[in-house]
């Protein structure tokens, strides 16, 4: 006991914060001085959304000595559903004052910097240096992509999360010189690709469970823990209540590219909220030979008009696919389950994979990957069924 005392009198803690942190202290991989850890840190969450609401809820609790909020939005009723940091007395204010009225509530002793204001290629450098660790609860590409680059430049880890519907995915990059955004999606989709923000929807719930996830990490991290999701993405689906784990590795070509990231931000077509409502899952486009290809409707015709017979696999659900489909298509099965369909897939073919607009059958094709079959063999289809019809609407049935 005469020990405990005197580790805590060099630690510098009270008593207050010996109570309010005993759960934590009491744990003997963190103690006194890996709460003294959390207590010096700086961590900056990107939205204050979906996924930023619990991050940033847990963050506070958890003791995180400074933490600082950028997001340009104010709160509305649609968001009550799902980003549980605000509430309906806030309705109408931007959501960094909503969201560090409840931080201070939660902990008073935690310094909070708010912008009112959207992360951009003008301001993200500045905004970001100085922080440990960025957490990203954005909704949109071309944010992703920028923090990821000024994390890179910066030379500061960040964890990553997207929601979409019922799926979500973690990961941490940019951590003791590991994989980045970029080495799992070297270049961004075409934006036309993407469905808008508004009409994706999310299940109430799983921002709570992948944003306490992206914390989780997060805290690891701020603690040394050994084990991370670096090079690891971690893909959980609420629906079928299962998760997944797809490695990918550091590609020594990875590169910041901001003057494609401000191109991005330039480009109307993109949704350019920062925000974090709906998050969505991003599509791999071509990637180095640890993952897969991309394919555009015009290079297939290009490359089918030359004699190529790949195998096409249509991963979206039973439903879609008997409201429309491609006519020759030689499998269909819903991507979470490709898997138990691998026996049927051959690995001396070309492989495509279809789904409503690339997103879904971006992940099968890691499903793919991890059981075995080729990255030179498979390719993800640009803009899924919605491209297709679009340029090749005889093929469609």
């Amino acid at each position: 006991m005469t020990h405990l005392i005197h580790q805590l009198a060099c630690a510098a803690i009270n008593m207050v914060d010996i109570e309010r942190y005993a759960r934590h202290i009491s744990l003997p991989d963190v103690g006194v001085n890996g709460q003294q850890l959390i207590d010096q840190s700086k961590v900056l969450v990107v939205g204050a959304g979906g996924l930023g609401s619990p991050v940033l809820m847990y963050l506070a609790a958890a003791g995180v000595g400074h933490i600082g909020v950028i997001d340009d939005d104010v709160v509305d009723l649609s968001n009550l559903q799902r980003q549980i940091i605000h509430s309906e007395s806030g309705i109408g204010t931007p959501k960094v004052e909503s969201a560090k009225m409840r931080i201070t509530e939660i902990n008073s002793a935690i310094k909070v910097t708010t912008w009112n204001e959207r992360l951009s290629p003008d301001n993200a450098q500045e905004i970001l240096r100085g922080w440990d660790l960025v957490i990203d609860g954005t909704d949109n590409i071309p944010t992703r992509y920028l923090v990821d680059d000024v994390c890179n430049i910066l030379g500061i880890p960040w964890v990553y999360g997207s929601i979409y519907r019922f799926e979500g995915q973690v990961s941490l990059f940019n951590y003791n010189n590991g994989p980045c955004y970029r080495d799992l999606f070297p270049e961004p989709p075409p934006n036309n690709a993407i469905p808008s923000c508004a009409e994706g929807g999310v299940f109430g719930v799983l921002p709570g469970l992948i944003g306490s996830m992206q914390a989780t990490e997060a805290l690891k991290i701020i603690l040394g823990r050994s084990q991370s999701l670096s090079g690891k993405l971690l893909l959980y689906d609420a629906d079928n209540m299962t998760t997944r784990m797809l490695n990918f590795a550091k590609h020594p070509d990875t590169a910041p590219n901001l003057s494609e990231v401000r191109k991005m931000f330039e480009d109307s077509g993109w949704c350019s909220g920062a925000s974090s409502s709906n998050n969505q899952i991003p599509e791999p486009p071509a990637t180095s030979d640890t993952m897969f290809n991309r394919l555009s409707v015009p290079e297939y015709q290009a490359k089918k008009s030359g004699g190529w017979e790949p195998f096409l696999i249509d991963v979206r659900s039973d439903l879609e696919y008997s409201q429309t489909k491609v006519s020759f298509t030689n499998l269909q099965v819903p991507h979470e389950e490709i898997l138990s369909k691998q026996d049927l897939i051959p690995k001396d073919r070309d492989i495509i994979l279809l789904c409503r607009s690339g997103m879904r059958s971006q992940i099968a094709a890691m499903y793919l990957l991890n059981a075995g079959f080729s990255g030179a063999r498979l390719y993800n289809l640009d803009g899924g069924i919605i491209a297709w019809r679009k340029q090749l609407p005889g093929d469609i049935e």
